[in-house]
């Protein structure tokens, strides 16, 4: 008898000691801009938080400026387990759903307040869960923050941006913003548009003034017009089966984890927005434009038809939820 429990004692502990001895969960997340930028600072906040809060469990590399992969193969490697978590801008998801191309829409938002009021809204919520069928699964919406566009020649009035070519992201909708403008847009990677700024393979671009600035695009361009007629906000992701499948508690923490992280992304992408525009205003290398009402105005009737355009593919439903948001109750 005695014997047999010290069999069945050894044989307890051979089976119990791989979860004792188990490594810990990795989590690779890659992105494609700069570390001190919203986004970079978000994704550094994560990984401190989870080594505090989560040591031995949970381990996570972060992989900034394209390190791994850029953002036309991040996805793919999402669902081959190359890494398991990204934040590509949301124009980077129209093959996976129509729906997240509301973010796109020109002077849709009035302010980042009201992107704030969409994104924590029941449709906002809802929108995280649109990718589900392919895979993919919304964890947050980080911001960057809203757009300026700019070119070597001012850009005031809309007739301003005919004939030139700008860079855009892969986005049908950014593309019909531009040709509405009668410009030429290049689909192009983030981490190719310095260089094609610089030799003149694209004429303009449209940008936060964050990458503006980390990626010193107004070095090489003479104009930017304030015209925070878009958004540029990132959504973190992850392969739907592997977050789905890690234990209940650990799922719950990283969950809080990254609200927190969210915080520290979203607040960075404030506070830098006023910086950046100030330290470039201040380098004297480039001049920024500030439009007037009329002008401002101008851009919107002549940008506005993409809305109708892309409504059936969107919702009308989620296009009214988002003009919803601009009112402050």
């Amino acid at each position: 008898m005695r014997n047999l429990a010290i069999g069945l004692a050894l044989v307890a502990l051979i089976f119990s000691a791989p979860v004792a001895n188990a490594d810990p969960i990795k989590i690779k997340f890659s992105h494609v801009v700069a570390e001190n930028t919203p986004k970079g600072k978000g994704a550094l906040a994560f990984k401190r938080l989870v080594e505090k809060r989560l040591a031995g469990k949970v381990v996570v590399e972060v992989y900034p400026n394209s390190q791994l992969f850029d953002d036309k193969k991040v996805m793919q490697a999402l669902l081959l387990g190359d890494i398991q978590m990204a934040a590509p801008s949301l124009s980077k998801f129209n093959k996976f759903t129509r729906k997240l191309q509301v973010f796109d829409l020109p002077f849709l938002f009035d302010d980042i307040d009201a992107v704030d009021r969409f994104q924590n809204s029941s449709t906002g919520k809802a929108l995280l869960d649109s990718m589900k069928s392919k895979g993919y699964k919304g964890l947050a919406y980080w911001h960057n923050g809203m757009k300026q566009i700019s070119a070597n020649k001012p850009l005031r009035m809309p007739t301003d941006a005919k004939g030139l070519k700008f860079r855009i992201q892969q986005s049908d909708v950014l593309e019909a913003q531009f040709r509405a403008l009668k410009a030429n847009p290049q689909k192009m990677a983030f981490s190719e548009v310095y260089n094609a700024l610089q030799t003149g393979v694209v004429d303009g671009q449209e940008n936060t003034w964050s990458n503006i600035y980390s990626k010193k695009f107004f070095e090489v361009q003479k104009y930017f017009s304030e015209s925070n007629h878009g958004l540029i906000d990132y959504l973190v992701v992850t392969n739907a089966k592997f977050w789905d499948g890690l234990p209940g508690d650990i799922r719950t923490e990283l969950e809080q984890i990254l609200v927190e992280a969210t915080a520290v992304a979203n607040g960075t992408a404030r506070q830098k927005a006023d910086n950046d525009r100030r330290k470039i205003i201040e380098s004297g290398v480039t001049q920024v434009l500030t439009l007037s009402k009329d002008e401002l105005a101008a851009w919107r009737r002549v940008m506005q038809p993409v809305w109708q355009k892309f409504e059936r593919q969107i919702g009308k439903d989620v296009i009214d939820a988002a003009l919803a948001a601009n009112k402050v109750s």
